[in-house]
């Protein structure tokens, strides 16, 4: 039996003749779709959790969970590395928590500085995931304002306003 994993639309490739058809056939058994982290952000606390016991059983740590802030800071990241980078962020941070919990300083710099400039913008954490989303939807779609709505999977005047309403510059 083979698993394969792909983030691409096979049958799509198939059509356009850039995907050998009789290896779609072999491969397309059971399909399963598994939507991106960053559409699913309520597991985050459920896989953090998990990483942890299972850090802990490696490492011979007790390392009792995550701070609120960390916890925001997860929230506020969109994973472009999905559940991998989720855990080798946890993984960093075992490295450098020795005990009780996570805090923000644990955590690689690229996570901490958001979260730090989230945190100099408000102090409201759901503002700040969502200046932080509509941040990284712009930046993965080069400031495209149509392109990034229909990334968030939301209408462009409902981005619009919300740029707007959050204050976020361009």
């Amino acid at each position: 039996r083979i698993i394969a994993a792909t983030n691409r639309n096979l049958t799509e490739l198939v059509e356009e003749d850039k995907f050998r058809q009789d290896l779609y056939y072999r491969i397309n058994v059971i399909r399963l779709g598994l939507p991106p982290l960053r559409h699913r952000m309520e597991d985050i606390p459920l896989l953090v959790d998990k990483f942890i016991s299972k850090l802990n059983l490696k490492q011979g740590k007790y390392i009792q969970g995550i701070e609120q802030k960390v916890l925001s800071a997860f929230m506020a990241h969109d994973f472009p590395g999905n559940i991998r980078e989720l855990e080798n962020i946890i993984e960093h941070a075992f490295v450098l928590c020795s005990k009780g919990m996570i805090k923000l300083e644990h955590l690689p710099g690229f996570i901490s500085r958001q979260s730090m400039s989230l945190q100099e913008q408000t102090n409201d954490p759901v503002k700040s995931a969502q200046i932080q989303l509509i941040s990284d939807a712009l930046a993965r779609n080069n400031y495209n304002k149509n392109a990034a709505a229909k990334d968030l999977g939301i209408h462009k005047s409902t981005l619009f306003r919300r740029i707007k309403k959050l204050g976020i510059s361009l």
